[in-house]
């Protein structure tokens, strides 16, 4: 009879312990579902991250165009005329939408 006893014993912390960390793989704070939205939530922040980079690629290209060692004359003008929308005397000018 103390034989069934210790039997029952190890059986009952066997299924506690597969139940507690059963809840914590399902449930718990580290659990499969939690790791799956924290993969989620860095994909998202990759995204922004690889938009916010490309933003400052093409921000930095500008700001080399505009250093004095490699300044065009012309796409100054260009760039001044559209921004501040002016027009020299006598000149026609077609506003468009297009960009």
């Amino acid at each position: 009879m103390h034989g069934n006893f210790g039997r029952l014993v190890i059986m009952a912390v066997c299924l506690a312990a597969y139940g507690f960390f059963g809840w914590h793989l399902t449930k718990g704070p580290r659990s499969l579902a939690y790791q799956q939205s924290v993969r989620q939530e860095l994909a998202a922040a990759r995204a922004r991250l690889d938009a916010v980079v490309a933003r400052r690629e093409r921000q930095e290209a500008i700001v080399a165009r505009l250093r004095a060692d490699s300044l065009d004359p012309d796409m100054l003008d260009e760039q001044a005329r559209r921004l501040l929308g002016f027009a020299r005397p006598g000149e026609i000018v077609i506003l468009s939408d297009r960009r």
